[in-house]
């Protein structure tokens, strides 16, 4: 069985993709599995939290493109070939590799939204192109023996985003409990139907038969609430009052099914809460590691070790309950 991608999505940006990607990244490493953090976005913000300044200069922005993935697809978008034959991962740690982002990456936009119709027509550039991500992270997985992908996008709902998601075999919205994210479920929801018809469409048209495609599965299997408030342990009122119609909203525009008395009881959408963990986070930035493994030398001393660990077994927690939907196993 080939190792799943997941995709970390939201049209609202803002949300905490990045952070979760970063975060899960090294969780998931922590638990013995190897990782590939693919670092999708224009803005390339997972890539600037993996690596410091010194290291970002290397590769942009005057730097060696090839090894970004604007590079792994630059002999496709000028015409002169298809992707990298050997796309490039940074070796973060033994079990995490980065592929590494690139602003030059929002250059492939126009070119994926003119040949997305070509496809059915049957044109094979148009399925390399349209395919080209999925194909650069699997040489990567293959190669490097990755158990999981984590996918971080853009908060938008162009053409770049939609090559990328019917590349994933799992969606997971990241939230914030407020109107802004509850607005951007109704936009995300019939965009990632939609997508996900028309390429199951388009793949009956594919004319290179060894021309291996992604399935487009786009499974959602849950979101998850990012910086929830709290005082006194209870959720403050102004987010409970987004937080309880989540729950509809995402039944309803994500996985287009009606929400009725036992689906509210049972709540399975919900993967986690990730608490705000405010003065620890500025502190892990800094250290380049995540919150759960800040040591008295970063700075997390007295009442910052209580965060710290509460940290690690909220993420923990996430992590197992992504795996056990996905069906990633788990080292003991």
């Amino acid at each position: 069985m080939s190792a799943p991608i997941i995709a970390f999505f939201n049209n609202k940006g803002g949300v905490g993709k990045t952070s979760l990607v970063y975060h899960l990244s090294w969780m998931y490493a922590d638990l013995g599995l190897k990782v590939l953090a693919s670092d999708l976005d224009p803005q390339a913000n997972l890539t600037a939290s993996f690596l410091d300044e010194e290291e970002l200069e290397k590769f942009w922005p005057d730097g060696d493109h090839s090894k970004t993935i604007y590079g792994s697809l630059d002999p496709l978008l000028r015409g002169v070939g298809d992707i990298a034959e050997d796309p490039y991962a940074e070796e973060i740690d033994e079990r995490i590799h980065l592929i590494i982002g690139d602003l030059a990456l929002s250059r492939f936009e126009d070119e994926l939204s003119q040949q997305w119709p070509h496809c059915l027509d049957g044109k094979e550039r148009a399925f390399r192109v349209e395919s080209a991500f999925w194909r650069i992270m699997k040489r990567i997985m293959d190669k490097s023996s990755i158990d999981v992908t984590l996918i971080d996008l853009g908060p938008n709902l162009g053409a770049i985003n939609r090559s990328i998601l019917i590349a994933a075999d799992h969606l997971v919205v990241p939230l914030i409990p407020d109107l802004f994210s509850l607005q951007g479920l109704k936009n995300l929801g019939p965009s990632v139907r939609e997508w996900r018809d028309g390429w199951r469409e388009r793949l009956r048209k594919n004319p290179v038969k060894d021309l291996e495609l992604p399935e487009g599965q786009i499974a959602p299997i849950g979101y998850i609430i990012m910086q929830h408030a709290e005082k006194m342990g209870r959720p403050v009122k102004a987010y409970r009052r987004w937080a309880e119609r989540i729950p509809e909203v995402y039944s309803k525009e994500v996985l287009g099914e009606e929400f009725g008395l036992e689906k509210q009881r049972e709540n399975r959408n919900q993967l986690g809460l990730i608490k705000h963990y405010r003065s620890l986070m500025p502190m892990a930035q800094e250290a380049k590691k995540p919150i759960f493994h800040l040591m008295a030398a970063d700075g997390a001393i007295g009442s910052h070790q209580k965060g710290v660990k509460e940290a690690e077994e909220n993420f923990l927690q996430l992590a197992l309950e992504m795996a056990d939907r996905c069906n990633i196993p788990v080292p003991e």
